[in-house]
C-alpha cells in the first residue's frame, strides 16, 4: 500500500476530515465500523471523497499538515475539482462499504 492523505465528509459541503495512513484502505474500513477517530464517529464521517497517493510516508504527513492548515474553501475547491459530484469513492461491495 502507498501512504495515503484521504478526505471523509458525511455530505456534500459537510464537515471534512483530512487524514493520513500507510494503510488507507484498512484505516477507511475502521472509519467505517467506529473504530478510531472519535470526531468521525461523532459527525458519521463515512463519505470518502479525496484521496492522494505519495512513495514516502514523510510525504504523505507533509500534505496532511498542508491541507489542515488550508482554508475551508481550498479544501472543498480540491474536493470538486476532482470529485465535483462529492461521490464516495470507498468501492460498492468492500466490506463495510456504503457506496455512492
Amino acid at each position: 500500500m502507498q501512504p495515503t492523505v484521504y478526505i471523509l465528509t458525511n455530505m456534500k459541503r459537510g464537515t471534512l476530515y483530512i487524514g493520513v495512513k500507510a494503510d488507507p484502505a484498512l484505516r477507511i474500513l475502521q472509519h467505517h465500523r467506529g473504530e478510531g477517530s472519535a470526531f468521525v464517529r461523532r459527525y458519521q464521517l463515512h463519505r470518502l471523497v479525496h484521496t492522494e497517493s505519495y512513495y514516502r510516508i514523510v510525504e504523505a504527513i507533509g500534505r496532511e499538515k498542508q491541507l489542515k492548515a488550508w482554508r475551508r474553501a481550498w479544501k472543498i475547491e480540491l474536493i470538486e475539482a476532482h470529485n465535483p459530484g462529492w461521490t464516495d469513492l470507498w468501492p460498492k461491495g468492500y466490506p463495510d462499504g456504503q457506496g455512492a
